[in-house]
């Protein structure tokens, strides 16, 4: 298992952050993504650039403060959460993520992978929030 926390702030209200993490209909600014399938309120599928679905099930949903889900595909299953903090100086988000491989030779090469794509995310976020 690995697991990635990372807490970042971006200068700009929680409201707009939230809007922007949480608008599934809404995915342009993720380079990662080609789309994303909203089945209902709770489920929704992710498809990557080269056509790989991730499955996620809303788990919470606190309006403006926490949002969380878990995630599975055919190499890894795993959750995901946000803390989302309203500063002074505009918006705390803090991001842990949790993935477990389902292939014993994926194991050691996890961790890094985690912590690319949860850069790759925050950044593509940092670029949105301030265009």
């Amino acid at each position: 298992m690995a697991v990635s926390k990372v807490t970042v702030h971006f200068p700009c209200p929680v409201e707009q952050v939230w809007y922007v993490v949480t608008d599934l209909t809404h995915i342009a600014w993720r380079s990662d993504l080609a789309q994303v399938e909203v089945l209902d309120e709770a489920h929704f599928v992710e498809h990557t650039q080269s056509g790989y679905a991730t499955e996620f099930t809303v788990t919470a949903c606190e309006s403006l403060r926490y949002w969380a889900f878990t995630m599975e595909n055919g190499n890894m299953s795993g959750s995901w959460e946000g803390v989302f903090k309203a500063m002074e100086n505009g918006t705390q988000l803090t991001c842990t993520e949790t993935v477990i491989a389902k292939h014993w030779w994926m194991h050691p090469f996890v961790p890094g992978y985690l912590k690319r794509q949860q850069k790759r995310y925050l950044d593509d976020l940092r670029k949105e929030l301030l265009k």
